[in-house]
């Protein structure tokens, strides 16, 4: 098992925790929209830090970006595994034809 993986399983056991105890729990309680809202939010981050070329920054909040999209994810009930396994389905496939068949 693979540090996302770990993640991504520490996220679903947090899910029936008391928000005041995990910052996990506290987002999942507030729903899809706050999730997605806080994803947001950390993925500009990123891009502001890599925009600045601080590898340090950009190394940090990168860890967020995964963390509040696994979180994210949680909320819509979408696991890591169905991700992996869209990736692996696109696996060898043109990123140019892969956007044409998608319309």
């Amino acid at each position: 098992m693979n540090a996302l993986d770990r993640l991504a399983a520490t996220i679903e056991a947090r899910r029936g925790a008391d928000p005041d105890s995990s910052w996990t729990a506290k987002l999942l309680s507030k729903g899809p929209e706050k999730c997605a809202g806080k994803f947001g939010e950390e993925a500009v981050e990123a891009i502001i830090e890599a925009v600045k070329g601080d590898r340090a920054r950009l190394t940090s909040e990168a860890a967020d970006v995964l963390y509040h999209l696994l979180v994210m994810l949680a909320a819509r009930d979408v696991s890591l595994a169905e991700v992996l396994a869209e990736l692996e389905r696109r696996e060898g496939t043109s990123g140019i034809a892969e956007k044409a068949a998608r319309g």
